[in-house]
């Protein structure tokens, strides 16, 4: 959080309480954004006319028509509907201390999911088989997880990777290969994005052994009496810190385009977010206020950024760098592919 303005807010005592948890008034999603999510970001809106693509993109898709869709096929939560659902997404709700109440939706899916959708007014949709998967605790880390996204606008880029690794397979093999750069670095912010929702997850719960079981039913299901979190964290450490340089380029290549971290990767960014001490300052009030943030640095996110990838592979200069210095070029070029596409719809 040091390229961040802090405000101290007060003491846990004098704070809101919802049980043993305590409320962040006024707190700015920058308090839990992963420096890298808002390096990306800042980087992906420098690209020319990018901002013009994913809303009419987004548009094309239709939020009003998303929303219907689960008006009609989901189930609206709300007191009388999945009301222990209702009670933790409301309790997220004051603890993130959101201006406004997202709408919440749960889908019939056995697949154990979870989203933030929509731009203007931005709903959540848990799968049912989520909450068949994870006890109270742990669907307040989910529902804080989403909760985070939707706090962090990142529904528009969010639809935009989506659509375009959809349009990616279809045209490939017709010379679109001027997208890749460009979903390669939607793909890897989306998978920063996911981590900064994780921390906003254990901001909610507030139990970071909570938050690090989710990652381990996320990997291997809800028989937690044949798992053991001391050693899922063990293999988490293992995977993170490799041995050469071939370890990395692998690890490399088996994110390109995934939309989310491996479920190992998320408990030891986690950890290393808890261990670094910055957790603990938010809770004690130390946190960015909405309303007196500084004005993004992506110098300073970027650098932070770097710090996190040499964490994560061992070398400051792995090839996802490269993105955030090559994106504006390539992401004209695209574009201007894109803008083509588009016209012949």
């Amino acid at each position: 959080m040091s390229e961040t303005s802090q405000t101290t807010i007060g003491p846990r005592r004098d704070r809101p309480m919802i049980g043993s948890r305590v409320c962040f008034p006024r707190i700015s999603p920058r308090a839990w954004e992963h420096p890298a999510d808002r390096a990306a970001l800042t980087a992906l809106r420098k690209v020319p006319a990018l901002d013009t693509l994913a809303r009419r993109s987004v548009a094309l898709l239709g939020d009003r028509r998303l929303r219907l869709m689960h008006l009609a096929s989901a189930v609206r939560v709300g007191p009388n509907q999945f009301p222990r659902v209702y009670t933790l997404f409301r309790e997220s709700l004051q603890i993130l201390d959101a201006e406004r109440e997202p709408e919440l939706y749960v889908a019939q899916t056995p697949l154990v999911n979870a989203g933030a959708v929509g731009l203007d007014e931005p709903f959540i949709v848990l799968n049912s088989g989520a909450l068949e998967l994870f006890d109270d605790q742990e669907l307040r880390a989910v529902i804080g997880h989403e909760l985070g996204h939707a706090l962090s606008y990142h529904a528009l880029y969010r639809t935009l990777t989506h659509l375009m690794l959809q349009l990616f397979m279809r045209r490939f093999r017709f010379g679109y290969a001027a997208f890749w750069g460009v979903i390669a670095a939607l793909s890897e912010w989306s998978r920063k994005a996911e981590l900064s929702g994780d921390r906003a997850g254990l901001l909610c719960a507030q139990d970071p052994e909570v938050c690090y079981r989710v990652e381990m039913k996320l990997a291997g299901g809800g028989q937690t009496d044949q798992m053991s979190l001391d050693a899922f964290r063990a293999q988490a450490r293992e995977y993170q810190q490799g041995h050469d340089t071939l370890d990395s380029v692998l690890k490399l290549g088996n994110l390109l385009f995934r939309s989310h971290p491996f479920s190992v990767s998320r408990l030891a960014e986690l950890e290393g977010w808890v261990e670094s001490g910055d957790y603990r300052r938010i809770l004690a009030g130390e946190y960015p206020v909405r309303g007196a943030e500084d004005d993004a640095s992506f110098l300073g996110d970027l650098k932070e950024s770097a710090r996190s990838y040499q964490s994560d592979t061992g070398s400051a200069e792995e090839s996802l760098l490269k993105f955030f210095q090559d994106i504006q070029s390539v992401g004209g070029n695209a574009w201007d592919r894109a803008r083509d596409l588009f016209k012949s719809k």
